[in-house]
């Protein structure tokens, strides 16, 4: 078997409150293969967000190791995690985080500027492509529907062509239909070998991926494929409310 494109072992972030430790995270293991689709889940303050910035190099763990694509970034320096997250890793958040007063085309072009391309224009119009929003990528975002900025904000996370895409509640913020249309994006992508981790509370888009990990108290409670009896014990979960996490200027390049 190949080797993992994510390696972690014994991942750990604690904060000290006053005198009381919160342990965010509490010694996860985790693999994940390239062309893998996994999703992320867990009740508000399992740690699947917690686990999500550190997957994505946006914060550091406090004990533990990191693997990502051969290279040990958990020890690695601000720079050295910029570097990685500009060309390894895509980020989709719930809220877009777009620039308002910014076409789409520019908005997807802001990772490119970041990783100092000269060529920034046909890319993002291919990004665009990707995601079926071509023909709307002169508009701003003020002029889009809120399914059309998680395109734009989708082929933002593509235009470098990470290996990884990490995506936190996609949906959350989008009818049902429009959530459709995105995870039909997520999985064509898929299909084309990228690499994807979803965190949802919603297991509607939880049972579409290939694994389920699910979290509690900063702990992984299980691993496990989707089959048809997983699909229906997860559709029968109560639905819980999207934990939310703030977007960081991170995680678009920064």
């Amino acid at each position: 078997m190949s080797k993992p494109l994510i390696q972690i072992r014994s991942l750990a972030k604690h904060y000290e409150m006053g005198t009381t430790v919160v342990r965010a995270l509490d010694g996860v293991d985790l693999d994940v293969y390239s062309g893998e689709m996994i999703s992320i889940t867990g009740a508000s303050g399992s740690g699947k967000s917690t686990l999500m910035h550190l997957l994505g190099c946006l914060d550091r763990p406090t004990a533990g190791e990191y693997w990502l694509d051969g290279d040990l970034v958990s020890h690695m320096t601000d720079r050295q995690l910029a570097i990685v997250r500009n060309s390894k890793i895509g980020f989709v958040f719930q809220t877009f985080n777009l620039i308002q007063r910014t076409s789409a085309v520019d908005n997807v072009a802001v990772p490119l500027f970041y990783a100092r391309r000269t060529r920034t224009r046909e890319p993002s119009l291919k990004a665009l492509e990707r995601v079926g929003l071509a023909e709307r990528a002169f508009h701003t975002p003020a002029e889009l529907s809120g399914g059309e900025r998680q395109r734009v904000a989708i082929a933002r996370a593509i235009v470098n062509e990470p290996k990884i895409l990490l995506a936190d509640e996609p949906t959350g913020n989008l009818d049902s239909r429009t959530g459709r249309q995105i995870m039909e994006i997520f999985h064509e992508l898929n299909r084309s070998g990228v690499t994807i981790i979803l965190v949802t509370h919603e297991m509607s888009v939880a049972v579409q991926a290939q694994r389920v990990v699910r979290m509690k108290d900063g702990k992984k409670l299980e691993d496990r494929a989707i089959d048809s009896t997983f699909r229906s014990e997860l559709l029968s979960t109560e639905p819980r409310e999207p934990e939310r996490s703030p977007p960081t200027a991170r995680a678009i390049g920064v």
